[in-house]
């Protein structure tokens, strides 16, 4: 059978979502998926960037990650999104991209995909969960299977985040809990796919 297509989708301005959606990459590849991990880029100017040296940094160290485009959401039989929380919502680099692809939607290109999300927020309460559940209306909007890691793996039980793997950035750097989360949910969501896949051929 043809191997399943996993795109991972994230916004970064410093690099703790990058750090889990590379985790998440790990983890689809570990399943035997086809991974394009992408960046959606990058809208501030460099003289905002620059006023917080973590940012310009993380522009830096990710300059050879490929720009996502909307054919990446096409040729993907899973998609997963990272995205920071902005007032417990998706941050709105992330939003712009998805609202770009309203194009591949009309079409009914984006139905009968599995997805996914996982984010990061600066506190610990500072919106997480309803990040995750705000892409999930989307996913609703465009027919797609939403596959959340739940407590599928002991590794769950000490994330405690059955929406999406999550890290809040302000206690330091990604932990290896969160991590092994995101490597889970991206495993998850490859295996679901390819499942659907092989049981849709059949």
């Amino acid at each position: 059978m043809e191997t399943v297509k996993v795109a991972i989708v994230y916004y970064s301005a410093t690099g703790t979502v990058h750090a889990l959606a590379r985790a998440a990459a790990e983890g689809a590849e570990k399943a035997g998926a086809d991974v394009r991990l992408r960046k959606v880029a990058e809208p501030a100017p460099p003289e905002v960037i620059d006023t917080r040296p973590e940012w310009a940094q993380h522009v830096r160290d990710t300059a050879d990650v490929p720009v996502a485009t909307v054919d990446d959401l096409a040729w993907a039989d899973a998609v997963l999104f990272g995205t920071p929380t902005r007032f417990g919502n998706p941050a709105s680099p992330l939003r712009a991209f998805i609202e770009a692809a309203g194009p591949l939607w009309f079409q009914g290109k984006l139905a009968d995909k599995v997805y996914s999300a996982f984010t990061a927020s600066n506190t610990a309460h500072g919106g997480q969960e309803s990040t995750i559940l705000a892409l999930a209306n989307t996913f609703y909007h465009w027919g797609g299977i939403i596959v959340p890691p739940g407590y599928t793996d002991p590794i769950q039980f000490q994330s405690g985040n059955p929406y999406g793997a999550s890290h809040v950035a302000g206690e330091g750097p990604v932990s290896e809990v969160a991590l092994q989360s995101a490597r889970h949910q991206a495993r998850r969501v490859a295996e679901t796919a390819a499942a659907f896949k092989a049981g849709r051929a059949a």
